[in-house]
């Protein structure tokens, strides 16, 4: 299964009652945090996930309301009793963005490794998250990203059997890639049937509704994508600020297929969402408002 919180759901700045967007995902208790700007430290607090366990950090772009509270958290892990590696994924410079910052956190009990994104598309993997990202369209250089929590196959005897592989390390197998056994090199496909549905989750804030999104997001479990403006007539804005309304964010859950979709990344002048909640329910039913800290645990569908 995986967790995902919304840490804040507001836009350019914080406002009373409201952080700044960023979304924390946690699985099998190792968490990863994308974007965090000033105040996101304070919103974690309250959630009450703690801070250690968090191995990544992914930043959209380098708007100050997406990377300013970076120092606060990572002097927040340190002090919590990390010293594993965290590593920080964001488009190109991040290490001298970061290193900027840093001149107020200098000393931390863990090292950074930082991965720069210099491609339009692309795959990382960390840990049990496979992190995928996709170059969009905003006044500075920013990235979508999606994260697929994979399935391993089922346990296939008749496999196994065909293949002899001992039936000493079947079990073993099952819950790791690779083992020896008697000199010789035994891996987790030998054993292990197609691999299953897995769990998606798609971000997506400070972009124009690119069509290279719709197959980037297409079946995700949820959807979390930018809602900067509520009203249609704010569109020429939206333009010229490279950033989306309700319905636009609407209208790509639908293209893309997804199974809900929560909007996010208000602007401050949208001091109650649910006025325009409609712009966007009308084209995509599933569609829920972000709040601050709103919740979901995501599992493996039953029947596959």
């Amino acid at each position: 299964m995986l967790d995902i919180c919304l840490l804040g759901t507001g836009g350019m700045m914080p406002v009373p009652g409201r952080y700044l967007t960023a979304m924390l995902a946690r699985v099998d208790g190792k968490m990863l945090l994308i974007d965090c700007g000033e105040g996101t430290q304070v919103t974690m607090k309250m959630l009450g996930w703690g801070f250690k366990a968090i191995d990544v950090i992914c930043f959209t772009h380098f708007h100050a309301d997406h990377i300013s509270g970076l120092p606060g958290i990572l002097l927040t892990i340190g002090n919590a009793g990390r010293t594993e590696p965290l590593t920080l994924i964001g488009p190109s410079g991040l290490a001298w963005v970061t290193e900027g910052l840093r001149r107020i956190a200098p000393e931390l009990p863990f090292p950074i490794k930082y991965i720069e994104l210099t491609e339009a598309k692309g795959t990382i993997s960390v840990g049990k998250y496979e992190i995928s990202f996709l170059s969009v369209e905003h006044i500075v250089k920013c990235y979508a990203y999606r994260i697929d929590i994979k399935r391993r196959g089922k346990f296939d005897i008749q496999k196994a059997t065909s293949l002899q592989v001992p039936k000493e390390i079947w079990s073993k197998l099952q819950k790791e890639e690779e083992t020896e056994f008697e000199g010789k090199l035994y891996t987790s496909d030998m054993v292990l049937g197609q691999e299953r549905k897995g769990i998606a989750v798609s971000y997506c804030t400070d972009t124009r509704p690119i069509d290279q999104l719709i197959p980037f997001i297409k079946g995700s479990d949820l959807f979390i994508c930018e809602g900067m403006y509520g009203e249609n007539e704010k569109k020429q804005k939206a333009i010229e600020n490279k950033h989306m309304l309700f319905s636009e964010a609407a209208r790509l859950a639908l293209q893309g297929k997804v199974e809900k979709l929560w909007l996010t990344h208000f602007s401050p002048s949208v001091s109650e969402p649910s006025e325009f909640f409609e712009n966007a329910h009308s084209i995509f039913p599933n569609t829920e408002l972000g709040e601050d800290r709103k919740k979901i645990t995501l599992f493996f569908p039953e029947s596959v």
